[in-house]
């Protein structure tokens, strides 16, 4: 029973006031299964993603913390391809931080500004690790790839989906060229 009214009180306030670039909602009327979208901050590369994530809520919850994983494929050290999070208010102590007074929205805000500072010090992803650490321009690059192959909205189009989608016609530099040449004078053909 107090699960269930905690889980509505945070569920009216993430509705009525949510965190900036968060949204949640039950899934499929479930109060224990929960999805949230979360938006790439602006700045980093995942700026104008929207990722989706699957938050469980366990029977002992709030003395145990949400199970948390992100659906939307993501390149980040800290999230693997599974879209498991290693950060620590999802883990109880001594390994963790959780406690029962933190709640869906502020581990929403600490995933969100995991995906803005990243820690490298603590990797799932040993390989984005490195190099997030020794070659930040190849890891700012494969991020917003992966964030504009997999998060971008599709109304928006991504790159890829503008090129998949034109018609190889003449371009429009070659159209210009073509209008901007003198044309010679049609010569009429005047026959024997």
């Amino acid at each position: 029973m107090q699960r269930t009214s905690r889980l509505n009180r945070e569920m009216q306030l993430l509705n009525t006031e949510p965190p900036p670039g968060v949204t949640c909602w039950q899934h499929e009327n479930k109060m224990d299964d929960l999805r949230a979208q979360v938006v790439g901050g602006s700045g980093s590369p995942y700026e104008g993603g929207i990722f989706n994530l699957e938050i469980v809520i366990p029977e002992r919850y709030p003395f145990e913390p949400p199970k948390i994983r992100f659906l939307t494929p993501i390149y980040h050290p800290n999230i693997d391809t599974a879209g498991r999070i290693c950060l620590d208010i999802l883990k109880l102590p001594p390994k963790g931080a959780w406690r029962p007074a933190l709640n869906i929205s502020t581990v929403l805000t600490s995933i969100q500004l995991l995906m803005n500072e990243p820690n490298p010090d603590d990797p799932l992803m040993a390989d984005i690790s490195s190099e997030f650490k020794y070659n930040r321009a190849m890891f700012t690059s494969n991020a917003r790839k992966w964030t504009e192959q997999h998060a971008m909205p599709r109304t928006q189009g991504t790159k890829a989906d503008l090129k998949e989608n034109v018609i190889p016609t003449e371009s429009t530099s070659q159209k210009r060229k073509s209008e901007e040449l003198p044309r010679e004078p049609t010569k009429s053909f005047k026959g024997p």
